[in-house]
């Protein structure tokens, strides 16, 4: 993916993380569309951020996704990147399945269908352009587990082989598939989350994502220095301890 020219649809892109890529694309040259489901947030958004544009969708819904999907390449039609931002974090407690099973069928509806749907809804519309990139969005707990969400930490585990499997599909054609895997963050997408001094300040986050996006075209997964160690725990051996270390040292890891 080059690092600008192009023009990208992030939904779930209306806090956190995705607002400060919508932010810090929009800046180095891309025309960004951000989506999400709260029609006053996304005027407030575009107020502040005179250049993103932003469409309604609620990656909840499959009809919401089609809809909003049609709205988008209508308005934008040399759309070539898509970055399947949206996702929720809840804690659940598994020995007591009448508190979580709806969190987690939840969690899995927006951190994996979610994705799937909207991959589905712009395909052929990718494949169409002669230069295109899927960016999926997995997490640092793809590849070691946060004992407080088990739903999440499995959604992400597979976005991960997702994006691997669609990589393999789509090789040879005009469409990349990235991986951005984000380490815990200072963000909302969970209570506390934003104070939380073990995380990664999400300037810093954004600015080495965008710095390894710059550098590194090419690359299928982009991984900023911290999130190394939960990555390649399994890899270096010493997956027991970052298990370990990842549930005493913080609690609320992306």
């Amino acid at each position: 993916m080059n690092i600008s020219g192009n023009t990208i649809f992030i939904p779930g892109a209306t806090s956190g993380i995705g607002l400060a890529l919508a932010q810090r694309l929009t800046e180095s040259g891309n025309t960004v569309i951000v989506g999400g489901r709260r029609t006053g947030l996304l005027a407030r958004i575009a107020t502040e951020n005179p250049g993103i544009r932003t469409v309604e969708i609620d990656t909840t819904d499959a009809e919401s996704i089609r809809s909003a999907a049609r709205t988008v390449l209508d308005a934008h039609p040399d759309l070539n990147v898509l970055i399947t931002m949206a996702g929720i974090m809840r804690a659940e407690d598994w020995t007591h399945p009448e508190s979580m099973l709806e969190t987690a069928e939840a969690t899995v509806t927006t951190n994996l269908l979610g994705p799937i749907r909207l991959i589905a809804a712009f395909m052929d519309h990718l494949r169409s352009m002669p230069d295109a990139t899927i960016m999926t969005v997995s997490s640092g707990l793809a590849f070691a587990p946060l004992r407080v969400t088990p739903t999440y930490n499995a959604t992400k585990a597979a976005i991960h082989m997702l994006s691997e499997s669609l990589r393999l599909q789509l090789d040879g054609s005009s469409v990349k598939v990235v991986e951005l895997e984000p380490p815990a963050v200072r963000t909302s997408l969970m209570p506390g989350h934003e104070t939380n001094e073990t995380a990664m300040p999400l300037d810093e986050f954004v600015s080495e994502v965008l710095g390894l996006i710059d550098a590194q075209p090419d690359a299928t997964e982009i991984q900023v220095e911290s999130v190394k160690f939960l990555r390649y725990g399994e890899a270096r051996g010493d997956y027991a301890q970052v298990v370990a270390t990842l549930n005493r040292v913080d609690p609320h890891a992306r």
